[in-house]
C-alpha cells in the first residue's frame, strides 16, 4: 500500500501523523481522549484500529481487524451506548468494567468507544475510575469529547489527549449576539454580564435558543484561543485573543457545561443567573 492510500483521518493530517507515530512506538496508551470541535468518531474508529492491527505501519486499513473496525463490526471494539436512557446509566457502564475482564475474541484489545463524554454525569465516571487505573492489560478505552472537561480531572489524568485540529474560521461575521456575550465575558465585568443576562430572561429565551447562544460564543472563544497560539484569525477572534489563554480557555469550558445543563429541565433563568454569577468575575 501506498503513503496516498494508507488509512487517514479525514481532514486530519496531523493527528493521523502523530498517532502512526505513537502506535509505532507503542505509546498510545490503554485510555484516550479525542477531544475538538469536529466529527470525532472516524477519529476514535482509526484510534481503535491502530489499537487492534497487528502490522508495522498500523492502522494498515487492510488487514482483517482494520477492515473489521471501519465497517463497525469488530467484535473487540464496543461502542457504548444507552438507548434506553437520556444519559449512560451506572448500570451500563457496571457491564463495561465486569466485560473489560474478559479476554478479547480475536483483537489484540478489547476497546471499548465512549462517543459522548456528555452523556455521563460525574456518578458514572467513577465507576470507570478503577478499571481505567487499574484494569487488564488487554482492555482499553477512548473517550470522545468536544471538550476533554466533560470527563472528570481523576479519569482525565490517566489518559492520552488527542486533538482535533481547530476548525477553520468563518468565512462570515460571527453572530452580533454571541460576540456580545463574549465581549462581556472576557472584558465587561459583572455589572454589565448581568445587565445582559436580565435582558435575555426579560425576552423569554428558551432553554433551546439559549443552548444556541451559548454554543456560537463557545465556538468564537474556542477561535479566539486558536488566534492566541496562530496569531492569525477573523478580527472578532482576534480581538478577543486579547483576554489571554487562560480567561478563554476558562470561559470556554464554563459555556461548556451550561450548554450540557440546558438539555436538562432547569429554569432558563436560573441558568442565566448561574452564569453571570461565574463568568462575571
Amino acid at each position: 500500500m501506498t503513503a496516498s492510500e494508507r488509512l487517514t483521518i479525514p481532514g486530519e493530517p496531523l493527528l493521523t501523523r502523530r498517532l502512526r507515530e505513537a502506535a509505532a512506538r507503542g505509546a498510545l496508551g490503554h485510555a484516550s481522549v479525542v477531544s475538538g470541535q469536529g466529527d470525532l468518531a472516524p477519529a476514535a474508529r482509526f484510534l481503535a484500529a491502530a489499537l487492534q492491527c497487528a502490522q508495522a505501519d498500523s492502522p494498515c486499513g487492510t488487514c482483517p481487524h482494520c477492515r473489521k473496525v471501519a465497517r463497525g463490526i469488530h467484535p473487540d471494539v464496543i461502542t457504548v451506548t444507552d438507548p434506553e436512557h437520556k444519559n449512560i446509566s451506572v448500570d451500563v457502564l457496571r457491564e463495561v468494567v465486569s466485560g473489560a475482564s474478559t479476554l478479547p475474541n480475536e483483537g489484540r484489545r478489547k476497546v471499548y468507544i465512549f462517543p459522548d463524554c456528555s452523556l455521563m454525569d460525574g456518578k458514572a465516571q467513577n465507576v470507570l475510575l478503577k478499571v481505567i487505573e487499574d484494569g487488564p492489560p488487554h482492555a482499553a478505552f477512548i473517550f470522545c469529547a468536544r471538550n476533554s472537561a466533560a470527563l472528570l480531572p481523576t479519569i482525565r489524568s490517566r489518559t492520552t489527549q488527542w486533538k482535533l485540529s481547530p476548525p477553520p474560521e468563518p468565512k462570515e461575521e460571527p453572530d452580533g449576539r454571541a460576540l456580545e456575550l463574549c465581549e462581556l465575558i472576557c472584558t465587561g465585568g459583572a455589572p454589565a454580564l448581568a445587565a445582559f443576562c436580565a435582558e435575555l430572561e426579560g425576552e423569554k429565551i428558551s432553554r433551546e435558543e439559549l443552548r444556541e447562544l451559548l454554543s456560537r460564543a463557545r465556538d468564537l472563544l474556542a477561535s479566539a484561543l486558536a488566534a492566541v497560539y496562530t496569531g492569525q484569525g477573523s478580527a472578532a477572534a482576534e480581538r478577543l485573543a486579547g483576554a489571554g489563554k487562560y480567561k478563554l480557555s476558562a470561559a470556554a469550558e464554563s459555556l461548556d457545561g451550561f450548554i450540557r445543563q440546558c438539555n436538562y429541565n432547569i429554569g432558563v433563568g436560573h441558568l442565566l443567573g448561574a452564569l453571570a454569577v461565574e463568568l462575571g468575575g
